[in-house]
């Protein structure tokens, strides 16, 4: 966990921007992850150096050569800011376009990096400000890029490609990474579902990777992550390294237009939040996942596409809108159909409508399925998070300590007051009750399962309204602060079903 004096460091950087006079947050990320990116090169050459030295034989494929010595950090860190300038901007950027040959993924997005700080004061600044930080495990060069990256969902603009961490824990908990797994997310952006799964497997199964074999896979074939944003391939491939995965494949694609017969039944897990917002052309459209659903719904196309990667038996963890959920055109039903009955639906998990401000207050769901390609699905899971540990406004202000938040909150579970403001942790145990004490629970409840008849008979509904009981005949014999709170709830249910009728009528 970053450190006070680390924000306060990586702060000073982020503004030394900003007074300097680059205000795009993602400019400021790129020329960031650029330097980092020759500031480890570096690191790496030192290693090389000390290696040759100890072995007695020279290095043979240094990433310096004798003549570029002075395109190392360590060396052009020292000059005089004018000089420095000259060398990063007439040196060191065109020998990252030229290492694009390589085979590192980081070396390829990098053969477009730019350099666009304006002067040799906020170069002299930055780069004194970046060595001053301490980057030595692995752990604490990601949690500083991660917290830039909040930096830039804080700063106003291109939050939409940050999904809060906590909500990416819970999907990543909840799906339970293994290390032989292939974890693909083909909307990846700056890679946050592969990061904090590459950390979850180290954490979970330390010790499977200790072998060679393993640990080459969990280096260059565990991960993949596609998307068609140059400057995204650049932080999320920099965001892997910096959390320890040497080689992943991050590259560029645009996954509802491009075939993805390359990629068919590849991986054993998608993790993903892919954008929603739009529709496509079908002239635009893979026709491999045309054949699999007819629409041009950006949504219903990303999990046509997650069905034709899936393995089977992959599993996958995907936010969705909630139109999704109870759409009534006839692709929108078919898509329900398909993961009801062809394949194996595990849960709908209904967040709240603020988690994703104050960018947008789309209302979201997490599905849970396996591909199976023959049914299976017999309940279906449900789980109404109404708290995920923040406000729900624009502000997002934490509702509990730091070491409170999340799935996995430090120390004593959570007290009953806690749990109303972070249900995280109450998502993830319930989950695991899923085929044993959840199927009892009554509808009235936050979370319970639902027949596959019942869904059917519902035509393939899942909004939690759809099967959700109200409580509303029990409310005269309970305390007064408890018919509030229920009343509330119901204003609420009236005002999703409102919506959802809306949806249906569009």
């Amino acid at each position: 966990m970053i450190t006070g004096e680390l924000k306060s460091k990586v702060g000073r950087v982020w503004d030394a921007f900003w007074s300097g006079g680059i205000s795009n947050p993602l400019e400021v990320m790129e020329q960031i992850t650029s330097l980092l990116f020759v500031k480890r090169l570096d690191e790496l050459q030192t290693r090389k150096d000390n290696r040759a030295t100890h072995t007695k034989k020279p290095d043979p494929d240094p990433f310096f050569t004798d003549g570029q010595q002075d395109l190392r950090w360590k060396n052009f860190k020292v000059k005089d800011p004018e000089i420095m300038f000259r060398i990063v901007s007439e040196g060191v950027f065109p020998y990252l376009r030229r290492m694009g040959g390589d085979d590192s993924t980081y070396a390829h997005h990098m053969r477009d990096a730019r350099f666009t700080i304006p002067s040799p004061n906020l170069l002299a600044k930055v780069v004194d400000l970046l060595d001053d930080i301490s980057m030595g495990s692995s752990d604490t060069k990601g949690d500083i890029y991660e917290y830039l990256l909040a930096k830039i969902a804080s700063a106003g603009q291109n939050g939409q490609f940050r999904t809060p961490r906590h909500i990416i824990d819970l999907m990543v908990e909840m799906t339970q990474p293994r290390p032989g797994d292939e974890v693909c997310d083909p909307a990846c952006g700056t890679a946050g579902f592969l990061v904090q799964t590459a950390s979850y497997v180290k954490r979970e199964h330390g010790e499977a990777l200790l072998g060679a074999e393993q640990v080459r896979h969990f280096n260059e074939s565990m991960f993949h992550g596609f998307d068609f944003d140059s400057t995204m391939l650049r932080i999320g491939s920099m965001n892997m390294l910096l959390h320890g995965v040497e080689n992943p494949d991050i590259r560029h694609r645009d996954s509802l237009a491009e075939s993805a017969s390359d990629d068919a039944e590849k991986y054993s897990l998608i993790l993903a939040n892919p954008p929603f917002a739009g529709s496509l052309d079908y002239e635009s459209t893979a026709a491999d996942l045309l054949r699999v659903v007819r629409t041009r719904k950006t949504e219903l196309l990303f999990l046509a596409l997650f069905l034709r990667l899936l393995k089977p038996g992959g599993r996958a963890a995907v936010i969705v809108p909630d139109g999704v959920l109870f759409g009534a055109s006839k692709a929108h039903r078919e898509m329900r159909r398909m993961l009801v009955e062809d394949q194996k639906l595990d849960a709908v998990v209904k967040l709240p409508s603020g988690v994703f401000k104050p960018y947008a207050g789309v209302s979201t769901a997490i599905l849970f399925f396996t591909r199976t390609d023959s049914g299976g699905t017999d309940h279906v899971w449900f789980y109404d998070v109404q708290a995920d540990g923040q406000s729900l406004d624009d502000k997002r202000v934490p509702l509990l300590t730091e070491d409170r938040l999340g799935v996995r909150p430090v120390g004593d579970p959570l007290t009953e007051e806690e749990r109303a403001r972070n249900n995280l942790p109450d998502v993830l145990a319930r989950w695991f009750e899923r085929d044993g004490t959840e199927r009892v629970r009554a509808r009235t409840e936050q979370s319970f399962c639902v027949p596959r008849a019942d869904i059917e008979a519902k035509d393939y509904a899942l909004s939690i309204n759809r099967y959700k009981e109200s409580v509303h005949k029990e409310i005269t014999a309970r305390a007064p602060l408890e018919i509030l709170a229920d009343l509330e709830r119901l204003d609420t249910e009236i005002a999703q079903g409102t919506a959802e009728l809306r949806g249906m009528l569009r």
